[in-house]
């Protein structure tokens, strides 16, 4: 009884209530804070918190994601009894994006763009028997843009001669590029106010606004996958779960273990959770600011590498932290229209807690020194140190939240708070609410409103004071201190707005919008931080979502199961990397599948068919200048959504959304010229880019369809939605430009995407064949360039194994040109990845695959197919890094 009501209550709040269908299933989860750099936090109001400072501004403490995953494959004679979808199985797909706004420097522009993270998670519940169910989950973050690194006051950034380089209002940099100016002399007078003094160290005024000094990072990926096996009993459940969220300077695994238990007809229900993380940091520093940096706190801790063929040195700060979790809730049914449930926690972290890419700006007054102080007033030599905050951190919470059906308007309204308290002196409270409510036809609309507030760390100063030499006693200095404004006192208020459509039942569509503004003047009871560190934020996300108990249920009552009636056996889809292989049969048919394609390259560089070696490479593959780097690994991911409807039984519409994300190793070549102090990035660092790919919409017209043959044409086109504009990080004040033309997220150009499909079978015995290919409609993109055209040619055959097993050969054809035009602005020219003529050419490969049928009742006729791709031959326009192969996944819902 108590779980359906609180399902009832949950289903007109769309993604919000899903978080309270998660707790009608009674599942506490645990799991791992990001302490690094801003972690996308997804709660159900759509925020994006950062983890990596005081406590999250969200209900949902620690990473929240859902994800995707698909079944794995079962053995022969392995196959379980199918079990039909159970109420709670779902397929979920999300994709946000989080745009900050620029920073107030107070008279200083920064060329720096604000933050910028695109988001993609997916996720899936199953019933795998009568009582056991499996959950997983993914989700895939890839950032850039610039944020504070450290706080000084504006008086030191605009003073004499640090106007050369620094914060400072006639800098053409604004922020001096990666190089912020972070040393140098501040004027105090007697009273310790900073001032500010002309030429000839005369004081102008005091000056105590400060003001935060930027950097910039060139985008950077996280990815996060986790699973959860929960185990029924009639009065009582288990979970365990674990989890893994890499990315390039942070690694964290966990593991949990949850349990609950219901009471009182189960109108009350305890919940306890377990769980520790384990998470290790290999931070590389920056090595444009490591010269005006002091590290000497953590000397034990810090790596030096030499690069091959190189000068540089990556300099890598590493440490290790765990942190234990419990949490302890009870639920309680209040009347058949209203629940409340609470929650206490606690964990405790250890280790290194500190941000490696925080410093903190300490002024050290020599009492020797000071004949550059002005009257009265005293100078002081101003140097950048790492923060330190403690190594140990206990932190507890309690929340509360009371939900109300109201059945006049057949809406939810959901009240929450959220206390939290540490021993590093934060105090928070969080208030919140949100209405869902229906307007019919499947529509729903929730705004919601929260309010967040939290005292400042012990800890906090935006900057230190210290008097003694510059050569400093480090026992002088306060045991812990960090100019992180995320440790400060402040205040948030944060609204948005849910919009979800149920288009098909079981189907929803949703849509939100966030805008988040942090100021220190919102903090309850004032007192909070200076005007220097507001900022605010929106966010924007689009979720598909299908409930499978519904949309079985539903598509049990009308036509399932067309495919298998119009191909035969039902082993006629074809490999996994054949797009636009079929077509929905009848008219009002649906299909949703997700689509993912990993691709890889290392290896040898080639150049045409044949290896060449470093010399050659150096002299030979940048034209008339000398490379001096290589590629030597390229891999890239891709996830994709078809979405296709059947508005006749011979026309098909499909809609193909793509996200990106790659990465690029690169080393020096012997005997090259030596990589100057603006190059090293191109080998310290692993490139990375990441995002929405290019959006593909297709029509599909049947040719003919007898027993046992079809044929169709595809028409479509690619709109040019993936970024083309990445560029690397500034590298001391010195603009890089653009990044590498094989790491754009889009073609840029819109492009026409014709195809000719034939598929045929008999028996257990199916094949078919592909012509498609691509034409660029644009001569170039707004970067200045244009990709190849490109065309295809591939045949397959696959033989049934089982009734629900079939294993697929398949040959590819594949001929493209080499870009047209080149970067229209500042670029790197160091690689053969650099340079046009470096792309394209013929390429011949063969697959390998396997499709099955989801051997359980709900997802009858939908199928789990893979593919391996393996290059048999490769012809290359000038100098290209060696294929490795490709693999392909797909997962079709169809209804």
């Amino acid at each position: 009884m108590c779980r359906r009501f609180l399902c009832r209550l949950s289903r007109p709040l769309g993604a919000i209530g899903r978080g309270v269908r998660a707790a009608c299933r009674f599942f506490t989860r645990l799991a791992p804070c990001r302490f690094g750099r801003p972690l996308p936090l997804f709660s159900f109001s759509g925020g994006l918190q950062s983890a990596d400072a005081g406590p999250p501004s969200a209900m949902p403490a620690g990473v929240s994601s859902r994800a995707l995953t698909a079944a794995a494959l079962a053995l022969p004679g392995l196959v379980p009894s199918p079990t039909p979808a159970a109420e709670g199985d779902e397929f979920g797909f999300q994709y946000g994006r989080y745009q900050e706004g620029e920073r107030n420097l107070f008279g200083v522009e920064s060329k720096f763009d604000p933050l910028l993270v695109d988001s993609l998670q997916g996720s899936a519940s199953l019933t795998l028997f009568d009582r056991l169910k499996f959950f997983a989950n993914y989700v895939q973050d890839t950032w850039s843009g610039a944020t504070p690194i450290a706080t000084v006051p504006r008086a030191f950034a605009a003073t004499g001669a640090n106007c050369s380089g620094g914060n400072c209002p006639t800098s053409p940099d604004g922020v001096s590029g990666a190089t912020p100016f972070i040393e140098g002399n501040l004027f105090f007078d007697s009273q310790f106010n900073p001032i500010t003094v002309d030429e000839l160290g005369q004081s102008v005024g005091k000056d105590t606004q400060l003001v935060h000094t930027l950097s910039s990072a060139s985008p950077e990926t996280r990815k996060q996958g986790d699973f959860r096996f929960s185990y029924e009993w009639d009065e009582a459940a288990l979970d365990v779960g674990g989890g893994l969220s890499t990315e390039r300077d942070y690694e964290s695994r966990w593991g949990s273990l949850a349990g609950r238990w219901d009471l009182d007809q189960k109108r009350t229900t305890l919940n306890l959770g377990l769980s520790y993380t384990r998470s290790d940091t290999e931070a590389i520093l920056d090595h444009d600011t490591l010269p005006y940096i002091d590290t000497s706190a953590f000397t034990d801790q810090i790596d030096r590498r030499s690069l091959p063929n190189t000068a540089a040195t990556a300099v890598t700060l590493e440490g290790e932290r765990q942190d234990w979790a419990t949490r302890f809730g009870l639920t309680q049914v209040l009347t058949k229209d209203a629940f409340v449930e609470t929650n206490l926690g606690y964990t405790r972290s250890t280790g290194f807690l500190e941000n490696p890419y925080k410093v903190v700006e300490v002024a050290f007054i020599d009492p020797e020194q000071q004949l550059l102080a002005p009257p009265g007033g005293f100078v002081g030599t101003v140097k950048a140190l790492l923060e330190e905050r403690p190594d140990r951190r206990n932190q507890w919470t309690w929340d509360a939240r009371y939900v109300q059906y109201i059945e006049p308007f057949d809406a939810s309204l959901h009240l929450g708070y959220r206390l939290f308290s540490d021993d590093w002196g934060i105090d928070a409270h969080t208030f919140e609410s949100s209405f869902g409510q229906p307007l019919g036809r499947g529509w729903t609309v929730t705004p919601w409103v929260r309010y967040y507030s939290q005292d400042a760390a012990d800890f906090y100063r935006p900057f230190v004071i210290s008097r003694q030499p510059v050569l400093f006693d480090r026992k002088k200095l306060p045991d812990d201190f960090s100019s992180d404004h995320r440790l400060s006192g402040f205040g948030a208020l944060s609204g948005g707005l849910i919009v979800s459509k149920e288009f098909a039942t079981g189907v929803r569509l949703e849509a939100g919008f966030e805008y988040y503004t942090h100021e220190g003047g919102l903090k309850l009871g004032g007192g909070g931080e200076g005007d220097y560190a507001d900022f605010s934020y929106y966010q924007v996300n689009a979720a598909l979502n299908v409930a499978l108990d519904a949309a079985w249920s539903a598509a049990d009552g009308g036509h399932r199961g067309h495919d298998e009636d119009a191909h035969g056996h039902g082993h006629g889809d074809a490999p996994a990397g054949v797009m636009l292989d079929h077509m929905l049969p009848a008219a009002g048919d649906f299909m949703v599948g997700y689509r993912y394609m990993f691709h890889r390259q290392d290896g040898d560089i080639l150049r045409g068919s044949d290896a060449v070696g470093d010399a050659v490479i150096a002299g030979d593959a940048c034209g008339d200048i000398p490379c001096k780097v290589r590629p030597v690994e390229h891999t890239m991911h891709m996830h994709m959504l078809d979405i296709m409807y059947a508005p006749t039984d011979w026309l098909n519409l499909m809609l193909m959304p793509q996200f990106v994300d790659m990465d690029m190793h690169q080393e020096a070549l012997e005997g090259a010229p030596p990589l100057d102090s603006t190059e090293f990035h191109h080998v310290i660092h692993t490139e990375a880019t990441g995002g929405v790919g290019d959006t593909s919409m297709f029509a599909l017209f049947k040719l003919f369809d007898v027993p046992g043959h079809h044929m169709h044409l595809g028409l479509g086109v690619s709109a040019p939605t993936g970024s083309v504009d990445e560029k690397l990080r500034p590298t001391h004040g010195i603009d890089q430009g653009f990044i590498h033309y094989a790491m754009r997220l889009g073609s840029g150009t819109w492009d026409f995407l014709p195809s000719l499909t034939y598929t045929g079978q008999a028996a257990r015995w199916s094949w078919g064949g592909q012509l498609s290919g691509i034409h660029r409609l644009e001569d170039e993109n707004e970067s200045g360039y244009a990709l190849g055209d490109q065309f295809q040619a591939t045949a397959w055959g696959s033989f049934g194994l089982t009734d629900w097993l079939s294993a697929s050969v398949r040959g590819v054809y594949t001929t493209q040109g080499e870009i047209e035009g080149e970067f229209n602005g500042v670029h790197s020219e160091v690689s053969p990845v650099d340079f046009p003529q470096n792309y394209g050419r013929r390429f011949w490969d063969v697959g390998l695959g396997l499709s099955a049928e989801i051997p359980i009742a709900g997802l009858k006729d939908n199928r789990l197919s893979v593919e391996w791709l393996q290059p048999v031959e490769d012809d290359f326009n000038g100098f290209q890094l060696e294929r490795d192969g490709s693999l392909f996944a797909t997962f079709k819902l169809k209804f």
